[in-house]
């Protein structure tokens, strides 16, 4: 093997355990994380350079070659992600003296406002719950868990029982590389999923799966696929027109929080976000929402509404 790819070769080993061991990343992620750079890897080997002596004027490069290749603006946002994170490692180890990423901006991603459903929308959802089905009151505290504490379908799915502190109206959360936080839950949430206990304990759990908040009929756990297909089918009996996945429920969540009056700083925590930059989303999505509400109901307008001719 030559020098180059043995040096890569080794460097690629030891990020790979330091994404597991010391950041403790789910597998899925560690892969995602080496398949990005397995491209880079890729592109650098007829160039014979080891990735610890890759200048910013090849990753330049390499990022040109992804948008000739017409990958989209995300993936190569989500690419250079996992690519300055590997060489961030690199500088840490004193395998690099300055970062080849670092004068390189990210791809501007598309300016793209997630669709929300007002409180009505979330109560007509929660009201086009079919009832008659065994899993009816199930569903019902799924929506309302979603909405009440903002969760990623991933942490909703992976929520215990014993990570439900009821007396203090607490969940226990989970989140994206195994941190935890602590989330509040409403009265109305623990309501539903009081109801659905109830009706849990007549549901044979399966070795293993017991812990589990929500089951399914077999006594296994959810998987992210039941959950999208139950909202959608829900907001399609509702006859709500938008764009509907558990992800809406979220970002819905978070709009409240802002319009009600919350701190960014707070609605970041919530969420779990560990770049407020993530959080900041909110905000445009709320600036379009309060100019609505000003044009509505601004007494300034209204008066100039009523002082303007009626034409018939």
């Amino acid at each position: 093997m030559p020098a180059h790819d043995t040096t890569t070769a080794k460097w690629v080993r030891a990020f790979r355990q330091h994404l597991k061991l010391q950041l403790g990343l789910t597998a899925n992620t560690v892969e995602a994380y080496m398949a990005d750079l397995g491209k880079l890897i890729d592109f650098l080997r007829p160039l014979h350079v080891a990735l610890p002596n890759v200048q910013t004027s090849q990753l330049e490069d390499f990022l040109h070659l992804l948008s000739e290749l017409g990958i989209a603006t995300r993936s190569q946002h989500r690419i250079l992600s996992g690519i300055r994170a590997f060489y961030r490692y690199l500088l840490i180890e004193g395998q690099v003296e300055t970062d080849p990423t670092e004068l390189i901006d990210m791809p501007k991603l598309p300016k793209h406002l997630p669709d929300v459903l007002s409180l009505e929308e979330v109560d007509a959802l929660l009201a086009a719950v079919d009832m008659s089905k065994k899993e009816g009151q199930r569903n019902r505290a799924i929506i309302e868990t979603l909405f009440a504490c903002g969760l990623r379908v991933s942490e909703l799915v992976n929520l215990h029982l014993s990570d439900l502190y009821r007396s203090e109206h607490f969940l226990r959360i989970v989140g994206k590389g195994r941190k935890e936080r602590l989330v509040p839950i409403s009265d109305s949430a623990l309501q539903e999923i009081d109801l659905w206990l109830d009706e849990r304990a007549q549901w044979p759990a399966k070795v293993g799966e017991d812990d589990y908040l929500f089951l399914n009929r077999r006594g296994a756990h959810l998987t992210r696929q039941m959950i999208f297909i139950m909202i959608r089918d829900a907001a399609q009996r509702a006859g709500i027109q938008k764009d509907i996945s558990p992800h809406t429920l979220r970002h819905s969540f978070a709009t409240e929080l802002l319009k009600g009056g919350a701190d960014l700083r707070v609605i970041q925590v919530m969420l779990g976000h560990e770049d407020i930059a993530t959080t900041e989303i909110y905000t445009h999505l709320d600036t379009s929402m309060l100019r609505e509400a000003i044009v509505q109901h601004h007494p300034r307008n209204i008066q100039y509404a009523q002082h303007q001719p009626h034409h018939s």
